[in-house]
């Protein structure tokens, strides 16, 4: 019975993530579908190992050795869960570190952590309480007005706490790298994440100059961290186009998930339910 439902779990979550990518016209739905497709297959694999976990090797089992083999592999599948978010924590902590040994400096009534570097570089670093990092080549590439753009930009990513989301975010896709559609999904949300970010940044400055300040920082190397969530990931292509070309557009975007189709996620936790249904000797 257990070891039945370990293969359900993983044929659940494979069929879920096989599905075609979202293509819903409003940007919640988009959100929503991609949250979705997404975060469902990794919470529904570990909500079944927990309920295996939780149930034990014995119980009522269709082969003599199905109890162990799969007691031992839903035991397994939460060890690499647990060693993996401990990596990405202990990355996270080491930048934490890190950027706390650059000096401060005030930006538009708000602090930053300066990096003495030529390259281009900003960035929320941190998890619930992120901090601003710039670089010295970004102040001296971007004049006061672009600059302003890109700080109501990143302004609006410390709003959502999107250090703290993607944090874990990236957690479920480092489990679900295996999966069909993992890197497609997450490329998607990141674009999704910076459309937000956009909405809310051009009720404060110019779309124009926000959109002139994209084209010049990926036009010109770029500084990566060593980060458990690449905050600063660039997004190249259609994708870098499209965001684009919807800030060139000047029309209202309502770029949030919907919460309440979210709830959906819910079934995820199904396998849970059984543990008390379940029945030894």
């Amino acid at each position: 019975m257990h070891f039945l439902m370990l293969l359900t779990g993983l044929g659940v979550a494979w069929w879920v993530r096989s599905q075609s990518l979202p293509s819903a016209t409003r940007w919640s739905e988009r959100w929503t579908c991609t949250l979705y497709q997404f975060l469902f297959p990794p919470l529904f694999l570990l909500a079944t190992t927990i309920a295996i976990v939780c149930m034990g090797p014995h119980g009522w089992m269709v082969w003599p050795w199905e109890g162990w083999l799969s007691y031992g592999g839903a035991i397994g599948l939460l060890l690499v869960a647990t060693l993996v978010w401990i990596h990405l924590l202990w990355q996270g902590q080491k930048t934490w570190v890190q950027i706390h040994q650059y000096p401060t400096i005030a930006l538009a009534g708000a602090t930053a952590r300066l990096l003495q570097t030529p390259e281009l570089y900003i960035a929320q670093v941190g998890f619930w309480q992120s901090e601003l990092v710039i670089s010295q080549g970004l102040l001296n590439a971007l004049d006061p007005d672009h600059l302003q753009a890109v700080l109501a930009h990143e302004q609006a990513h410390a709003r959502y706490r999107d250090t703290f989301w993607f944090f874990w975010l990236g957690w479920l896709r480092r489990l679900t790298t295996w999966l069909p559609q993992t890197e497609a999904l997450w490329q998607e949300l990141l674009l999704l994440r910076e459309l937000r970010a956009d909405d809310r940044a051009v009720k404060q400055v110019d779309p124009l100059l926000l959109a002139e300040s994209l084209l010049l920082v990926v036009s010109q190397p770029t500084l990566q961290l060593d980060m458990a969530v690449p905050f600063s990931q660039t997004i190249l292509g259609h994708r870098l186009t499209e965001r684009v070309d919807i800030l060139l557009a000047g029309s209202p975007l309502s770029c949030h998930p919907d919460r309440g189709s979210c709830l959906g996620l819910l079934w995820s936790l199904l396998p849970l339910l059984i543990i008390p249904l379940h029945i030894t000797g």
